[in-house]
């Protein structure tokens, strides 16, 4: 399906992940294909979509999990970006050497190749999200990559609660943010504190697309793993923070979704933050706090 000038669709695919790695696999590379099929030029998987959500504790056997990058799963996700010209988001567990691992996302041109690797910078330590153990934070800085179609930045997870991630890939370029993501309800709250929560995770994304005008691409996982109930909601929000589509909180759902990039434009000429921002005056937001 061909798109209009300057209008790409993006693919989302959110999924539940089993125990069986290969089966995770599998799966991923059948729902890009399906997307590939609805027309998506860009297909982004969910966060360490390989496996079930191994962060929920501390176990040294789990980094029996983690792969070189290129490795196993770029080749299989290269093939696949290649036989349908579509670029792939796919977030790892990377070993890089031994003893140091990343939470990576690569991107896979329709070449075949890795493009662009994006190393999380943000790294969480929370009760059923102890990525620290895991991790070591990202040292590649928050690149964009011009891909056939746009030019694309990749965050992931943690970092979609930070600002000056979504500013500084919006100044380096990117009109889509992918964010591969795995979160959830961590504990049985009340109905009201699960709304709450999800909007909140909604709320900061949506006003990244406002304040950098882009748009802003989620990717979650469904079901339960362990203590977490992960709440899938995958959304595209346009430059202008409103949600294109959404996707169920429970079920398993690819979306695919055309973009305007046009509507950058439009959006920045009538709201141009980007214009009036006083670059003179921020040299305190590199510290840690002001006093």
């Amino acid at each position: 399906m061909a798109s209009a000038p300057g209008v790409v669709s993006i693919g989302l695919v959110q999924m539940s992940c089993g125990e069986d790695l290969a089966q995770n696999l599998e799966k991923a590379l059948a729902r890009t294909e399906e997307a590939a099929q609805r027309g998506a030029r860009i297909v982004c998987l969910p966060e360490l979509f390989r496996s079930r959500y191994f962060c929920q504790s501390e176990e040294i056997a789990r980094f029996a999990l983690a792969e070189p990058i290129p490795g196993p799963t770029t080749e299989r996700l290269g093939k696949l970006a290649a036989a349908r010209e579509i670029t792939i988001v796919a977030s790892l567990f990377e070993k890089r050497a031994e003893g140091l691992y990343h939470n990576t996302a690569a991107t896979l041109g329709p070449d075949g190749r890795i493009s662009s690797l994006y190393r999380k910078m943000h790294i969480p330590d929370d009760p059923l999200y102890y990525e620290k153990f895991y991790f070591t934070p990202g040292d590649l800085g928050f690149p964009s990559v011009a891909v056939r179609d746009a030019q694309i930045a990749t965050l992931v997870c943690w970092d979609q609660w930070f600002p000056e991630a979504a500013r500084l890939v919006a100044l380096a370029g990117a009109q889509i943010i992918f964010y591969p993501t795995a979160i959830g309800w961590q504990f049985d709250e009340p109905p009201e504190v699960d709304a709450a929560q999800h909007d909140a995770w909604e709320t900061i994304q949506r006003s990244h697309a406002i304040a950098n005008g882009v748009f802003v691409a989620v990717v979650n996982r469904v079901g339960r793993e362990e203590g977490v109930r992960f709440w899938g909601q995958s959304f595209v929000a346009d430059p202008f923070g409103r949600v294109l589509a959404r996707a169920s909180a429970s079920e398993e759902e690819t979306l695919v979704v055309a973009c305007d990039l046009a509507e950058i434009g439009k959006v920045r000429r009538n709201w141009p933050f980007l214009r009036d921002r006083r670059i003179d005056a921020y040299a305190d937001v590199q510290k840690r706090f002001r006093n």
